[in-house]
């Protein structure tokens, strides 16, 4: 392809030698420089021709790449809608669930509320009539309280036994047979009998070594008294001896003592269709 503008330029020189016409040197350099220009025209072609060969090579490549590159995404496209349209999927099922668990949750704490309503109400009203039944011996030192949703009748150690006895005298047995009564009524009520004593030690008691022993005997005593004098299912009572462990007022004053010997009878509701509701 070099030889092309030599060949062009001796075609010029047999072109003018053919027509008999005498080149002047003037008209000679002239054709020498156009030769001249021609080549450097033409060695400027091919030069543009390699640079843009290389850059139709380059083109090719960056375009191949690119398609690659577009595969690649399309595909990692397509991955990532299917994960999503799964995730989006379970994510339905899963709020679906949750909701249901929720509502059903929300069903059992109703149920809950609602027997704690009924035995806060039932605790209310019979404190109520404990109340009424034993009015009589309230100057005697007994006295009705809730505590933590439970009933405790407290009566002092004077109104039930004589001093460190565990026999029950006439008067304790009158309000126990009134207490009773109102027990008798109420068969969905669990009875605690707890003995209580001070802190002063037992001397010339015979078998009754301490403070435990008394303490039980005595709400033995109680128990014994109300389930085989007054007919209260045995099945409904426990008895047990706190001792000198859970006092009122300090053992440091006559008062203090007093308030501490003592039998509590305790009163709660029984919760069967709370714990089976609790089990579910």
């Amino acid at each position: 392809m070099k030889r092309t503008p030599f060949l062009f330029f001796a075609l010029l020189l047999a072109s003018a030698f053919s027509s008999c016409v005498i080149l002047s040197p003037k008209k000679y350099k002239a054709l020498l420089a156009g030769k001249d220009s021609l080549y450097n025209a033409y060695n400027e072609g091919v030069a543009k021709i390699s640079s843009l060969e290389d850059e139709l090579k380059r083109l090719r490549k960056d375009t191949a790449d690119l398609h690659e590159q577009m595969f690649d995404l399309q595909k990692r496209f397509g991955e990532m809608d299917a994960n999503y349209t799964k995730l989006r999927s379970n994510s339905s099922t899963e709020i679906s669930k949750l909701s249901d668990d929720l509502k059903k949750r929300e069903a059992r704490l109703k149920e809950v509320e609602e027997i704690l309503r009924k035995r806060d109400a039932a605790t209310n009203q019979l404190k109520e009539k404990l109340q009424q039944a034993l009015l009589g011996f309230t100057k005697s030192g007994l006295t009705v309280e809730i505590r933590n949703g439970k009933v405790y009748v407290s009566l002092t150690d004077k109104l039930l036994f004589p001093s460190g006895s565990i026999i029950i005298d006439e008067k304790g047995r009158q309000a126990l047979a009134q207490l009773a009564k109102v027990l008798k009524e109420q068969p969905e009520i669990n009875i605690a009998v707890e003995g209580h004593t001070d802190s002063q030690k037992i001397t010339n008691l015979g078998q009754i070594k301490d403070n435990w022993d008394l303490s039980v005997l005595r709400a033995t005593s109680v128990v014994r008294f109300l389930t085989e004098n007054e007919k209260v299912e045995s099945v409904r009572m426990t008895a047990t001896g706190k001792g000198e462990f859970q006092p009122l007022g300090p053992n440091t004053s006559a008062e203090g003592r007093s308030r501490n010997r003592r039998i509590e009878i305790v009163l709660s509701p029984k919760l069967d269709e709370l714990y089976d509701l609790i089990k579910q």
